[in-house]
């Protein structure tokens, strides 16, 4: 059998890093491959990276074809399934998986309403022109559901969402190969996205450094609440206490757009 690879396929869970992939190089020269390849007919699920090594050191291997797939969308699903039971996928992966399996399994439940409705349409039109689709089971219907899926909080999933949907490609890689935590990501996500940058490329210590001023910034710009009958009101060291925490988050923004604007001067002398 001819193996096909399809390459929204091979990319739709992270590669391994090089330390994992010589790790299982070395597994498979001393041990063989040891698990069966899965295909979708002739077109490879599973095993993506112990194919390669097979076939760059002439080993063999064996295939097995899962016949209970029948869309791409299936396919994706037992992968997400897949990864989501292995040990070694990290918090952030298994959020990643866990929220697309929600979007899989919106979309099936769409198609599954509209097909519902054209049925009920054939059968009896509705009387007055409009017609209501019946709502079709989806599960992963909430951050609860998807938070079970991913075995993490609801919190870190709020966290991963605000990631995809905010954070610098760079500050991605990042929270990806463990760099800087999901909490700390989310936070620094809040930033520009020059700032962002300029933070991953100070390193873990300017990464965290950012999240603490963030977060910094956030608690100062919080309108104090009125003291309660027989509480004194801030003293005026504690205002300044503030003021103080304020000018930091401040000066460390100017900062990291000043190391951004260095960055892109030295990008363009070196173009020139």
């Amino acid at each position: 059998m001819q193996i096909k690879i399809n390459d929204v396929l091979r990319a739709y869970i992270d590669p391994l890093t090089e330390a994992e992939y010589s790790a299982l190089e070395r597994s498979i020269l001393v041990e063989g491959c040891r698990d069966a390849l899965v295909l979708w007919q002739d077109v490879l699920v599973d095993g993506h990276n112990r194919y390669q090594i097979c076939q760059q050191h002439g080993i063999p291997f064996k295939v097995t074809e899962n016949t209970s797939f029948k869309s791409l969308e299936d396919v994706k699903l037992w992968m997400i399934d897949n990864h989501l039971g292995r040990r070694s996928v990290s918090d952030f992966q298994r959020g990643v998986l866990a929220l697309r399996k929600k979007d899989i399994m919106a979309a099936k439940s769409a198609e599954l309403a509209a097909l519902a409705l054209a049925e009920d349409a054939a059968v009896a039109p509705p009387d007055d022109g409009e017609s209501v689709a019946r709502p079709a089971a989806m599960p992963l219907s909430s951050r609860e559901d998807i938070a079970r899926a991913a075995r993490l909080s609801s919190n870190t999933i709020s966290q991963i969402e605000k990631i995809q949907k905010t954070a610098a490609p760079e500050l991605v890689e990042a929270v990806r190969s463990g760099t800087i935590s999901i909490n700390a990501a989310a936070t620094v996500a809040s930033l520009p996205e020059a700032e962002q940058v300029a933070a991953v490329a100070g390193g873990k210590k300017l990464l965290q450094q950012a999240a603490k001023e963030v977060r910094e910034l956030r608690a100062a710009s919080r309108t104090p609440r009125e003291p309660k009958e027989g509480e004194e009101p801030l003293s005026e060291a504690d205002q300044l206490r503030a003021e103080i925490v304020t000018l930091k988050a401040r000066n460390a923004t100017l900062k990291a757009e000043n190391a951004a604007l260095q960055e892109r001067i030295s990008a363009l002398v070196d173009a020139s």
